[in-house]
């Protein structure tokens, strides 16, 4: 990515900063640190850090410490860095003093209570005066409309994604383990050039499919099962993620049926999507046609979400929350449902809003039509 598209989104980011009515904001969150950087260093968890970006209206700083000080010299060579030993808080008084800092914003939602507190005792020693704001999302502002790059770096993910699927595919039979899927799945990702799988892969066979978030186990799929594979790659930084569900054999007439409601609920919902679209409406659509199908309590999640340098952000299409979408959003597509002690069935697309419909980035294959 071209090193000047980061300068760009600091400047868009900081006329939010404005609206907000915020002296600087502090970075946290690593995909939006990159998003605002091109800093690529991740959070292994979440009381530990690789950095954060302190960004005013005339200085954007890059805070680290030694171990990625070489990385973030050559990844965010527009960002003045400064270097802590002992902790963020080491630096932030000096800098909150130098830069004039009344109001500082932070992701309310991203820090841990001990660091909103090391960062509300490092602006008071500075500035008296001064106040942390809590604010939530307004990177992700910035992050929800995908540019032409990031969807293409997101199609090629998709497409190693589809490359995994049809290899776990291609060996599904009775007798296979849930967990060798798996790993064959993340295996052939990695070897095919993959940063890393976006999330654990699910692969979950006969009753286990029945649990939305499946964690793969040594059970053997077994005649006339149902499979339910739900993937994802991280590839460049973005992330993709796909379901399918397999059935062995000609499915019992239960299988089938909820297989069908649930294709059918996708495809409505599909159809349901543009620019201007009121997320909730989408999520109808799928939910209004299981329900009537007779299983409303067997879909208790939401229809989809937005894939992006994170495999789950905004939007959301749920029954609640509404958001109208727009232009180059991308989000999956992914109704589903679940019969406790007997087994499940979720189908999953990714797409691009468009002004006018959809366009449907993960490949029309590998589902049924009986």
């Amino acid at each position: 990515m071209q090193k000047n598209i980061f300068s760009e989104r600091v400047e868009r980011f900081r006329k939010i900063m404005l609206h907000e009515e915020l002296d600087a904001f502090l970075v946290a969150v690593p995909e939006n640190r990159y998003y605002l950087s091109g800093f690529e260093a991740e959070d292994l968890l979440l009381t530990e850090s690789s950095g954060c970006l302190l960004i005013t209206q005339t200085a954007k700083y890059l805070l680290t410490d030694p171990r990625y000080e070489g990385a973030a010299k050559e990844e965010a060579p527009d960002f003045e860095l400064a270097i802590y030993s002992t902790g963020l808080k080491q630096l932030l008084p000096e800098l909150f003093l130098q830069l004039k800092c009344d109001r500082v914003g932070v992701e309310e939602h991203f820090l841990t209570i001990k660091r909103f507190a090391e960062v509300k005792e490092a602006l008071l020693k500075a500035r008296p005066s001064g106040a942390v704001i809590g604010a939530e999302d307004l990177v992700e502002r910035l992050r929800i409309i995908k540019d032409d790059e990031e969807i293409e770096k997101i199609r090629k993910s998709i497409r190693l994604s589809e490359t995994a699927l049809q290899k776990a595919w291609n060996v599904l039979a009775p007798g296979k383990i849930e967990k060798e899927i798996a790993w064959l799945i993340e295996k052939t990702i990695r070897e095919g050039g993959g940063d890393a799988v976006s999330f654990p892969p699910i692969v979950a066979a006969g009753p286990n499919a029945a649990l939305p978030h499946a964690v793969p186990t040594g059970r053997r799929i077994g005649e006339g099962d149902t499979v339910i594979l739900d993937l994802g790659s991280k590839l460049d930084g973005y992330c993709s993620d796909m379901t399918r569900t397999w059935i062995h054999g000609r499915p019992a007439p239960k299988i089938m049926e909820i297989y069908k409601a649930v294709r059918q609920a996708q495809l409505a919902a599909q159809e349901k999507i543009h620019a201007g679209a009121d997320s909730v409406t989408v999520d109808s659509a799928a939910r209004d046609l299981i329900r009537d199908a007779g299983y409303g309590d067997n879909f208790g999640h939401g229809l989809g979400h937005g894939v992006g340098l994170a495999v789950h952000e905004k939007p959301g299409l749920r029954k609640v929350d509404p958001i109208i979408l727009e232009e180059n959003m991308v989000v999956t597509v992914e109704p589903g449902i679940y019969l406790p002690g007997f087994g499940g069935v979720r189908l999953e697309n990714m797409v691009r809003v468009t002004k006018t419909g959809c366009e449907l980035l993960t490949r029309e294959e590998l589902f049924y039509d009986w």
